[in-house]
C-alpha cells in the first residue's frame, strides 16, 4: 500500500509543488485545512488551532507529516498583533498535534517542520551562518526559535524529526522572485539598498526533494539549512534575473531609507545580509542539488 503524507499549508506555493512530486511518486497526500474545500487527488481534513480542534482520522491514517503552516512574515506590516500572528500561527499548530498524538496509537513515521534562515537573525553581514551557529535576538529570530522549540514537542513523542531552515525560495508562483523580476520586466529594477547584502536562496525544485529526502532517509534528522550551494548578493540577483529577461538596469539603488518608509520594520526582510551554508546537507548526507548556481536556476524559472 502507499505511504500517506499529511501536510498543514499544502495549498502555498511550496505545499502545492510538494504535493505534485509526491503523487508523481506515489503517495497518497492529505492536507489539515481550516477550511474543508476540495483538492484533486488529496483528502482534505479540517482543523480549527484557535479551537484546538483535528480530525483524528487525520493523523491516525498519517506515515509522514510535513509542517509548512504559518502566516506570512512579509504578507503584511509587522503590527503587534502581526507579530504574534506570526508566532502562535506557527507554534500553537504544533503544539495541537503534539496533544493529540500523545496517548494515542499512530503510526508516524517521521516529522518534517520548516523553519527558516531568520534564525541567525535578520542581518548578519559577512558571517558565515551554519547549522551550529546561535540564533540571533531580533522578532525574526524569536519567530524560528519559538517554530523549533515548538518542534521538539513531537520529537519528544518519539517521531523522528527534521528541521529545514529555509532560505529565499525562487519559484515563479510566489515568494521574492516575481516581486524582484516585475520592476526588471518593466524596465524599472534596480538593487535593494547597498546591493551587497548576501541572499541564501533555493530553487523550489531543490527544496521539495530536501523534504522528501527528509521523510524518506532515516538518517535526516535534526536541523538542516536548505540553502543552495552559492548564496549571492542582492546586486548580483538583480543582475542575473536581468540578463536572463534581456533588460537593462537603468536606475540607481533603491534607498535603503525609502524602504524603511515603505514597510517599516519589515523592510529587514529584503535590506538584511545573511551569508547561510549549507554544511550539514554537504557533510552528512548524499543529496545532489539539481540547481546548485543562481544562473542555472534562474534560466530554469525564467527562460519563457
Amino acid at each position: 500500500m502507499s505511504k500517506t503524507v499529511l501536510i498543514t499549508g499544502g495549498t502555498g506555493m511550496i505545499g502545492s509543488r510538494l504535493t505534485t512530486l509526491l503523487l508523481e511518486k506515489g503517495y497518497e497526500v492529505s492536507y489539515l485545512s481550516r477550511k474543508k474545500e476540495p483538492v484533486t487527488h488529496v483528502k482534505v481534513y479540517k482543523w480549527d488551532v484557535a479551537k484546538g480542534i483535528i480530525e483524528e482520522e487525520a493523523l491516525a491514517k498519517a506515515d509522514y507529516l510535513i509542517h509548512l503552516a504559518g502566516a506570512g512574515i512579509a504578507d503584511q506590516r509587522w503590527t503587534p498583533a502581526r507579530q504574534q500572528e506570526i508566532i502562535t500561527s506557527r507554534t500553537q499548530s504544533i503544539e495541537l498535534i503534539a496533544r493529540h498524538l500523545q496517548g494515542r496509537p499512530y503510526k508516524l513515521k517521521a516529522f518534517v517542520s520548516s523553519s527558516a534562515t531568520g534564525f541567525y537573525g535578520a542581518n548578519t553581514g559577512d558571517i558565515r551562518l551554519t547549522e551550529e551557529t546561535h540564533s540571533g535576538t531580533d522578532f525574526l529570530s524569536h519567530v524560528t526559535r519559538s517554530w523549533e522549540n515548538a518542534s521538539e514537542l513531537i520529537h519528544n513523542v518519539g517521531i523522528r524529526t527534521t528541521k529545514l531552515r529555509v532560505g529565499v525560495v525562487l519559484s515563479t508562483q510566489g515568494g521574492a522572485l516575481p516581486k524582484i523580476a516585475a520592476p526588471i520586466r518593466w524596465g524599472v529594477g534596480s538593487p535593494l539598498g547597498s546591493g551587497k547584502q548576501w541572499v541564501s536562496w533555493i530553487h523550489i525544485e531543490d527544496l521539495c526533494k530536501m523534504y522528501i529526502e527528509a521523510l524518506e532517509n532515516e538518517k535526516w534528522s535534526g536541523i538542516y539549512n536548505a540553502v543552495a550551494p552559492t548564496p549571492v548578493t542582492n546586486e548580483d540577483l538583480t543582475s542575473q534575473i536581468a540578463a536572463v529577461l534581456k533588460r537593462p538596469l537603468w536606475l540607481p539603488n533603491v534607498p535603503s531609507f525609502a524602504l524603511k518608509i515603505l514597510f517599516g520594520q519589515m523592510a529587514d526582510v529584503v535590506l538584511g545580509s545573511n551569508y547561510v551554508v549549507n554544511d550539514r546537507i554537504a557533510k552528512t548526507t548524499d543529496f545532489t542539488y539539481s540547481f546548485e548556481s543562481v544562473s542555472a536556476a534562474l534560466q530554469d524559472l525564467l527562460k519563457s
